[in-house]
């Protein structure tokens, strides 16, 4: 068996995908970033997307927002979507704005039914204008409501059986959530459906002791490759990718990270495969 593997794109690495073939997959672009009419972004997009299939991640459309969904950010998002043809689109499981202001950051939710409620409501609003499913992320936490009446795993559940979405696992994510909060990282993957999970996120984050930092900032540590090797036992071939988003290094530096994630693949899914 195979699997795919892809990286974000980045500015930084703009150049190193116009001039030369990248041993890469596909490649996954932030959706806000390029929600324009035009301009020199997306013409650099058109160039690489025509020797690259995309997926597109989304920060802003604040799935939590007992507001709804904003209609222009919904209409600009489907425009990038029809241009770029990507494989799925996705974004995180949060809200990130109140009274109409952006908070520019990914804020958890209580995992209650009425937090369920709203982010079905969103989520299905989302569908009907994407005319697909929407791939939702698990985001990390620093903190826990006393409210929440399920654990996030079995909130991640309820929303793919309420909403039929799909979903981006953040490895990275998980294992920062369970440092934080003590609960086990691989209880986590053991209670997601495995016919809705649709991508892997690898990354690093900043170890400050007694609690993590999910920064994005830092290659990916050993806890976490540990983590993707049992998510693959659990849930298959599943497209993975390397996400950068600070103190990017140099093309080659991530290409070596991604063969890490290659070489951990083939070998659970060769093993599986053979057994």
């Amino acid at each position: 068996m195979t699997s795919s593997f892809g990286l974000g794109l980045r500015t930084q690495h703009y150049n190193d995908f116009l001039n030369a073939r990248q041993p890469v997959d596909w490649l996954e672009v932030i959706s806000d970033n390029f929600m324009v009419n035009g301009g020199k972004p997306l013409a650099i997009l058109d160039r690489i997307r025509a020797d690259y299939p995309m997926t597109m991640h989304g920060v802003s459309m604040s799935i939590g927002s007992v507001n709804g969904l904003d209609e222009d950010y919904l209409k600009r998002l489907k425009a990038l979507e029809q241009r770029i043809e990507p494989m799925w689109v996705s974004d995180h499981l949060c809200w990130g704005g109140v009274h109409g202001r952006k908070l520019h950051d990914l804020m958890p939710l209580p995992f209650t039914q009425e937090a369920l409620d709203v982010v079905a409501r969103n989520i299905h609003h989302a569908q009907d204008v994407l005319k697909r499913p929407l791939v939702v992320e698990n985001v990390s936490s620093y903190v826990e409501f006393k409210d929440s009446e399920m654990t996030e795993w079995e909130f991640l559940s309820e929303i793919c059986n309420a909403t039929g979405c799909q979903l981006l696992l953040d490895i990275n994510n998980i294992y920062v959530s369970a440092f934080n909060h003590g609960f086990s990282a691989f209880e986590f993957i053991d209670g997601v459906p495995k016919d809705h999970i649709c991508q892997f996120h690898l990354a690093g984050h900043q170890n400050n002791g007694d609690h993590l930092i999910d920064t994005h900032d830092h290659p990916v540590c050993a806890g976490v490759w540990d983590l993707y090797e049992y998510a693959l036992t659990r849930y298959g071939n599943v497209p993975t990718m390397i996400e950068r988003d600070d103190n990017v290094p140099p093309l080659a530096e991530l290409l070596d990270e991604l063969d890490i994630a290659r070489k951990i693949a083939g070998d659970v899914l060769n093993t599986e495969g053979a057994a």
